[in-house]
């Protein structure tokens, strides 16, 4: 059984990928109502990737005859425009790679390696993440929002 703050930050986590996953969900929506089909289905992805990661800290605390909470760590926000989509979803990427490496460290301290190895695996996929949103941004920045956002319209009505 890991020590009481592993299985904190286990929920935690349950938590962060919870909201995250219904997060990009809301995005996809929302990419869908303005048109930007490809950039809904990238969000679909990545709402996909999310519940993924969710059902790993869920398997994980089970592992250890604990209950998962399934709880959201924050209500999910709709976007007004994409700058303010990726900004506010890079800010979740760093608070979640600050996170799991803090959490990281600790079930090293523990030795708990199983929880240690999930953290870090899950951190290295928000760095990815964490990149992705950083080159959007720089994208728009120098392109700007309407070329931008041509790239991510097929001009097919996409089937909700």
């Amino acid at each position: 059984m890991p020590d009481n703050q592993t299985m904190k930050y286990l929920q935690k986590a349950l938590h962060m990928e919870l909201t995250a996953a219904h997060q990009y969900q809301l995005h996809a929506h929302v990419l869908n109502d303005w048109g930007l089909d490809k950039l809904a289905a990238q969000m679909r992805a990545e709402m996909h990737e999310e519940l993924g990661h969710s059902d790993l800290f869920m398997a994980r605390i089970m592992f250890f005859n604990g209950n998962p909470d399934l709880e959201f760590y924050k209500k999910p926000i709709q976007a007004d425009n994409l700058v303010s989509m990726f900004k506010s979803d890079l800010a979740d990427e760093l608070e979640a790679i600050e996170f799991y490496t803090a959490a990281a460290q600790h079930a090293m301290k523990t030795g708990d390696i199983g929880s240690r190895t999930l953290f870090e695996q899950i951190a290295l996929d928000e760095e990815g993440h964490k990149g992705w949103l950083e080159l959007q941004l720089s994208l728009i920045e120098r392109l700007g929002e309407k070329a931008f956002s041509a790239k991510y319209v097929s001009g097919v009505a996409s089937e909700e």
